[in-house]
């Protein structure tokens, strides 16, 4: 199989970064629906491998980049090879997306942004792109030197037809750069008043949709045509509007012979000012459209909405369906999911150990500059859209960064967005990290959440917390000082605050130690869970807390799962543990297996709010046979501690049979 993916068109890795997918992914990702078995086995190992390049920088465009590749991915049958130049935000976002969706036959290569400014930063640019809108000038430097061919695509495009169609016209090329006409009379000149733009060839030409002959534009020295082009023009023209755009029409108007007319259909242009109405009789014809306008989905175009909705059937895809059926060498995860037992009643709960979820790192932009005193603290929790209201308390509690991992389809990242983008507490705060991991399965995966909000926390400690519990205000400040006072960069200890609940969904939230035990004493607020699991925070021992003024010292006992503040090099969670139940019970476990200090903050607290009961404490209460593989799996769990452990973990056992 090694060789195969050479055969298929791919290249040797000249990025700073790439994505490998398993060879045998890559001649089986096609529509099944189409075409018969027998057709899928061979049809792709046929197929040109389709080369795409776009230009992606920073958290929005990360985000927005993701409808155009879905909307790519839906309609082609070939295998694809996506070129990436980005910005380290970028390239760790989309790395990460592309790693978990597993879409076959895709191979992705990343190219550092960072290095090529150098290139262009020389070039002033009022366009809305920034520096990274001058970058497709530089691709035939920065592509592999072997890639002879590239279809170049901006972030905010959508594709209405098979890729394939595109690429299919480098075959009958009379040119080396294949490009649209622009539809708006920007270089016409005659917009508005005093308005002079750039040269270009009549009406110039958009470079949201270029098909490039990267070996022809090598052989006739682009680099130094658009260097020469630009620098003669820049002296006149002082700075480009629309960023490469101007440049390659410049370069055209000199060289015409470059230029391949594409029809108008492989670049509707939805702009102000727009002619695009006038170069297709039905929307059915429309092969790519394009939303090059600050206004974006907002532009005014008679089939504005036909354009809409076509863009937001992508942008809620389920991205999983595009991993599609597969026929041929079974993948690394097939191969360990056949070695399950599927007569095994647990085998579903067995199975989520191993499922890859779909992840998009920060999902919205992320500020966050680090202390320099080395004490910072990052609250951790994970979340579902039912509990979205928690998210403003949260901030107006704990000031301190924050990674939070959200559970949710495709669609409800998109209600997310809105309800985050609506909120002025939210959107004032630049240092809450937002990770989507993609719903699939039956079971809810508490612990992979944490575990991808813990992994994004970029500060020396972390507050294992829930997205439940308002901590009180002031906490952060107050372990920021803990970290100093208890020596914790050079010691194991986990920090214990002490959790209450109300039962109340209007509560008057004590400003201090004082005032929350007058509530405690009144009956306003209790230790948490001490009517329904008693022994999940007994160990804490509130009794001493009420009357303690300085950290004092607990011992681990059976079931106990307190809310701690740790480093951030801490052990992971368990992802066997899904749903409802053991699921930080196994996580405290490991921190006491390996001698982590327990330490009771006394004038620290965090109080549970009230909501309805989840779906899957629901399902472990009425459920037996979830029940019964729970205790099954918390059996196995105890087992792999004491080979872990040795001799010392077999106090776990005990406890628990005690228990």
């Amino acid at each position: 199989m090694t060789g195969l993916w050479h055969w298929l068109g791919g290249h040797e890795r000249k990025g700073k970064a790439a994505l490998f997918f398993p060879t045998e992914f890559f001649f089986l990702g096609v529509h099944l629906k189409s075409i018969s078995q027998s057709t899928v086995s061979f049809s792709l190992l046929r197929e040109p491998t389709i080369h795409v390049a776009i230009v992606c920088a920073g958290y929005n465009a990360s985000r927005d980049v993701v409808t155009l590749v879905k909307s790519v991915l839906f309609h082609r049958r070939n295998p694809l090879h996506f070129h990436f130049i980005t910005d380290s935000i970028a390239q760790h976002i989309l790395s990460s997306l592309f790693n978990t969706w597993m879409v076959p036959a895709v191979r992705v290569d990343f190219y550092d942004a960072d290095e090529l400014k150098s290139e262009v930063s020389w070039i002033p640019n009022k366009h809305y792109s920034g520096i990274y809108g001058l970058m497709k000038l530089v691709l035939t430097k920065t592509l592999p030197s072997d890639l002879q061919r590239v279809i170049v695509l901006d972030t905010d495009i959508t594709f209405a037809t098979d890729i394939a169609e595109l690429w299919a016209v480098f075959h009958k090329f009379k040119g080396v750069l294949g490009l649209v006409e622009n539809q708006s009379d920007w270089y016409l000149g005659n917009l508005w008043k005093n308005h002079r733009p750039w040269p270009a060839l009549g009406r110039g030409f958009n470079t949201g949709v270029i098909l490039l002959l990267l070996d022809h534009l090598r052989k006739l020295r682009w680099e130094q045509m658009w260097r020469l082009t630009a620098e003669r023009e820049l002296m006149s023209m002082l700075s480009t509007s629309l960023a490469d755009q101007d440049i390659f029409n410049a370069v055209i108007k000199q060289n015409p012979f470059l230029v391949h007319q594409l029809p108008c259909f492989w670049n509707v242009q939805l702009s102000d000012h727009t002619r695009s109405e006038k170069c297709y009789k039905d929307v059915s014809d429309l092969k790519v459209i394009h939303w090059n306008s600050p206004k974006k989905l907002r532009v005014k175009n008679k089939h504005v909405e036909f354009f809409r909705n076509l863009y937001l059937t992508f942008l809620e895809y389920d991205g999983n369906l595009l991993r599609r059926e597969l026929f041929g060498c079974p993948s690394e995860l097939q191969k360990t999911l056949s070695e399950l037992d599927e007569d095994d009643p647990c085998y579903e709960f067995r199975r989520e150990r191993f499922t890859v979820h779909r992840t998009h790192l920060y999902f919205l932009h992320y500020e966050y500059q680090p202390s320099a005193d080395n004490t910072d603290v990052t609250l951790v929790a994970q979340l579902s859209m039912d509990r979205l209201q928690m998210l403003e308390a949260i901030c107006k509690h704990w000031e301190g960064p924050v990674s939070l991992a959200l559970y949710l389809s495709d669609a409800e990242a998109q209600q997310f967005l809105r309800y985050a983008q609506g909120s002025e507490v939210l959107m004032s705060r630049g240092n809450v990290g937002y990770h989507i991991v993609y719903k699939e399965g039956q079971f809810y995966p508490v612990n992979l959440l944490r575990n991808v909000a813990m992994k994004q926390v970029n500060t020396p400690y972390m507050f294992l917390s829930d997205i439940d519990f308002l901590p009180m205000y002031g906490l952060y400040e107050y372990l920021r000082k803990s970290v100093v006072q208890l020596d914790m960069a050079n010691t194991k200890k986990a920090l214990v605050v002490p959790a209450f609940e109300t039962l109340r969904y209007r509560l008057s939230f004590p400003k201090s130690k004082a005032e929350l035990l007058s509530q405690l004493d009144m009956g306003t607020l209790f230790t948490f869970r001490y009517h329904v699991w008693t022994k999940g925070h007994a160990p804490t021992n509130f009794a001493k807390w009420r009357t303690a003024t300085t950290p004092y010292r607990v011992q681990w006992e059976a079931d106990f799962e307190p809310y701690v503040m740790v480093r951030r090099d801490s052990p992971e969670y368990d992802r066997r543990f899904v749903g409802f139940g053991w699921n930080k019970v196994a996580h405290i476990m490991e921190l006491d297996a390996q001698e982590y200090e327990f330490v009771v903050l006394p004038n620290a607290y965090m109080i549970h709010m009230p909501h309805a009961p989840s779906f899957d404490i629901t399902k472990f209460r009425s459920n037996k046979q979830y029940r019964v593989c729970l205790k099954t799996l918390k059996e196995e769990f105890q087992q792999n501690m004491s080979r872990r452990y040795g001799f010392a973990a077999l106090k776990y056992m005990t406890a628990e049979n005690n228990s």
